[in-house]
């Protein structure tokens, strides 16, 4: 309907707006926004949640709405190019020519935000974020001695092309080729090593790798040694992708090069080794790098975690709670005093959760404190400590002195031991709002673990709250999102019914640009929220194991994390596969 109301407008007296730059496009200036609203492209309620995202991050308003799954790129598009007088290219699906966009350089591409994408008789069809750009325009010319044939693109899209098209591979292979050949790991001597690590070839491939990552978002990097080569995977929402594989012959001079701006020791090969250094990206970002050494059969292997210093902390409102449980979590914070728990595994995200509340009850009226290892996020007006193992700053001490600087709230990064439980309880106990974390699959094995620690079912019950049990689920990227009946096997799966009983559509992602054609984008919670109540304080009483605690939940009215996934599915945020991939050992309710 939506598509069909473009056309017939597009056949109107064309309207006026802006580029993404700002800049006027005809006489009538109508905005982007009001344009797509009239035409039933999106709802009104839409169209506020993309302005209040400009509003926050800044950028177009046509893209953001393509980047929230609210309207189609297509018909976005064909709204701009109709108001500005130029073809749009929906370059996520365009098939770019390497050969032609690599005549212009990486620095020019980013810096004018143009492309190349092919080559005819006319001349070159080059993507703009600005086709008014007459200097961009005038230099393309004269760079590639061809007509210019300017097209509207999505800076966004731009970007990620321009990535595609000099990825670290391409940038880092010629580096590789200018590497000579080196002698076996046993043969060189410590000083060699030193010298090859502050080489310019190996300085900037590790430089490229690093860089690499932070442009695909990736959390880890990994370097691993193999008998005939060393891989590169990068860890991205959530999964291990390969990126490149280097010779064997250039492993030690790039560990050792890890090392010396680790602060680490070049000639132990031996024992496992951490470190950190601080690393700023092409996009001004600045990361916290984490580094952690051990040596394997075949050499040592590096993993490299990647923390954006400064980063915004997300609200609740954008966790991935449903309505009900976004109530829940929010009535929990709000209380005076208890211990609200976190559960799930190792970069589930707990800590993110933890201070998106925080950040809703943070105020000058009230003082928060923490112990943290390591400070990820940094909470404006808050007192956060790093655990330090080395000069015997832990947990369980860092609490204790908290306790003595008179918060009100007190977050725990996680509490791993008896001692760091007890004194989290007993601070509850005395008035104080406490936030932790714990390993466990659910919300409710969080209160067998607490009395696996020692803590006595009566002091469970006096100071814990709720538990929040979460996982991540990567989404379907909105910009390739489609739509497909559900088959039997999926129907069965998640106890769905029959095709008969009506139809169920689940959504995919085709693959494009913007995903590095991948299908998925982003990762979002999947929770589990579970209020303490009468009746589970009764069990806890009893010392119910957790599958009896988790049944009186579910009674109770609690959505399940499996529960919660299937709903994201049909809803079309994630796949069936992924729900299957995450949530494979939740018990199907």
């Amino acid at each position: 309907m939506a598509m069909k109301r473009l056309t017939s407008w597009i056949k109107q007296k064309p309207v006026g707006g802006m580029l993404p730059n700002g800049r006027p496009g005809s006489a009538h200036p109508r905005r982007v926004g009001e344009v797509l609203l009239s035409l039933d492209a999106i709802d009104e309620q839409q169209l506020r949640m993309g302005l209040e995202l400009q509003r926050e991050s800044g950028g177009f308003i046509g893209e953001i709405l393509v980047s929230e799954g609210f309207v189609s790129a297509a018909v976005v598009g064909r709204v701009l190019s109709d108001l500005i007088g130029f073809p749009f290219s929906e370059i996520s699906f365009e098939a770019i020519d390497h050969t032609v966009a690599t005549r212009v350089d990486e620095d020019f591409a980013r810096r004018r935000r143009a492309i190349p994408i092919r080559e005819d008789d006319t001349g070159i069809l080059v993507a703009m974020a600005d086709p008014l750009d007459i200097a961009a325009i005038d230099e393309l010319r004269s760079r590639l001695h061809r007509p210019i044939n300017p097209t509207l693109a999505f800076p966004y899209d731009i970007e990620q092309a321009v990535d595609n098209v000099f990825t670290v591979q391409s940038k880092s292979q010629s580096i590789i080729e200018s590497l000579s050949d080196q002698v076996g790991h046993d043969a060189l001597d410590d000083n060699e090593l030193l010298s090859q690590a502050g080489e310019g070839p190996i300085v900037r491939l590790v430089q490229n790798i690093i860089e690499g990552a932070s442009r695909q978002g990736a959390s880890d990097i990994h370097i691993e040694p193999r008998e005939v080569n060393v891989r590169v995977r990068y860890r991205v929402d959530g999964i291990l992708y390969e990126q490149m594989t280097l010779p064997r012959s250039s492993a030690p001079a790039v560990v050792s090069r890890i090392k010396i701006i680790s602060h680490l020791n070049i000639a132990e090969r031996r024992r496992p080794q951490d470190g950190r250094f601080l690393v700023k990206s092409e996009s001004g970002a600045t990361y916290d790098v984490r580094v952690s050494i051990v040596s394997t059969v075949y050499g040592e292997k590096v993993v490299l975690r990647l923390l954006e210093k400064n980063s915004a902390v997300s609200t609740v409102d954008r966790l991935g709670f449903f309505p009900e449980q976004q109530a829940l979590f929010e009535k929990f914070i709000k209380r005076p005093h208890g211990v609200i728990l976190v559960t799930g595994p190792t970069g589930s995200g707990k800590s993110t959760t933890m201070f998106a509340g925080l950040s809703r009850i943070n105020s000058p009226t009230i003082n928060i404190s923490s112990i943290e290892d390591p400070v990820e996020y940094k909470l404006p007006g808050a007192n956060q400590i790093n655990v330090n193992q080395r000069i015997g700053v832990t947990f369980a001490s860092g609490l204790r002195t908290l306790v003595r600087q008179d918060p009100d709230v007190i977050m725990v990064g996680e509490i791993r031991d008896g001692e760091t439980a007890e004194i989290a309880i007993q601070a509850a106990l005395t008035g104080h709002l406490v936030l932790s974390t714990l390993h466990t699959n659910n919300a409710a094995g969080a209160i067998v673990r607490l009395q696996n620690m020692g803590i006595e079912p009566f002091l469970i019950t006096s100071a814990v709250i709720g538990v929040i049990g979460q996982r991540l689920l990567r989404t379907v990227c909105p910009s390739c999102r489609e739509w497909y009946p559900a088959s039997d096997t999926w129907l069965k799966e998640f106890n769905l019914g029959t095709a008969d009983s009506g139809t169920v559509r689940l959504a995919r992602g085709r693959g494009c640009v913007r995903c590095n054609n991948r299908g998925m984008k982003g990762r979002t919670a999947v929770c589990e929220v579970m209020p303490i109540n009468d009746s589970l304080r009764n069990l806890v009483l009893k010392r119910a194991n957790a599958s009896e605690v988790a049944e009186q939940a579910r009674a109770d009215g609690m959505m399940t994390l499996r529960q919660a996934g299937v709903r994201l599915m049909l809803e079309g945020l994630t796949t069936p596969e992924e729900v299957l991939r995450v949530l494979y050992a939740e018990e199907d309710e």
